[in-house]
């Protein structure tokens, strides 16, 4: 059976400020991120099976990706736990918001290799994250590819 490759597209609506940046994007701002996710495998031949002929359900693979970026990152403002906004990011979670502090600097370069972390231990054994496509604006993205990481 041949490998085949199945995407499934998320939205969601995230902030965030770069610090020490020197263009406008160290101010705190938000983006409609769109998320593509791509796995790889051989669809199910077992007639029996009620997923015959999937590589994976997609609505398991929503599942697994809502869960672990989805309904995490939307509405949420993203800030690296090093940054000098720590006592806004403070305020902010004070106040009732949602913040997420991580160890990177929260570009869409690193939001992308961190989502690809975490869908990959998501997935059965029988699948493998072949990509991702993190888009930012309407004209700029970043993409992952599991063939680029070996």
């Amino acid at each position: 059976m041949s490998n085949i490759r199945i995407t499934k597209q998320f939205t969601f609506e995230t902030g965030h400020a770069l610090y020490g940046y020197d263009g406008k994007c160290k101010n705190v701002h938000g983006h409609s991120y769109k998320l593509s996710v791509t796995v790889i495998g051989t669809p199910i031949t077992d007639a029996s099976n009620v997923k015959f002929g999937m590589v994976i359900d997609f609505g398991d693979l929503k599942r697994i990706v809502k869960e672990e970026i989805v309904d995490i990152f939307d509405h949420a403002t993203v800030f690296n736990q090093n940054t000098p906004h720590i006592e806004l990011a403070n305020e902010l979670k004070n106040r009732g918001h949602h913040v997420i502090l991580v160890d990177y600097q929260p570009t869409s370069e690193n939001m992308v290799t961190d989502f690809a972390d975490k869908i990959k231990k998501r997935l059965p054994e029988s699948i493998r994250l072949h990509s991702l496509r993190l888009q930012e604006t309407e004209t700029s993205f970043a993409e992952w590819y599991q063939s680029d990481n070996l």
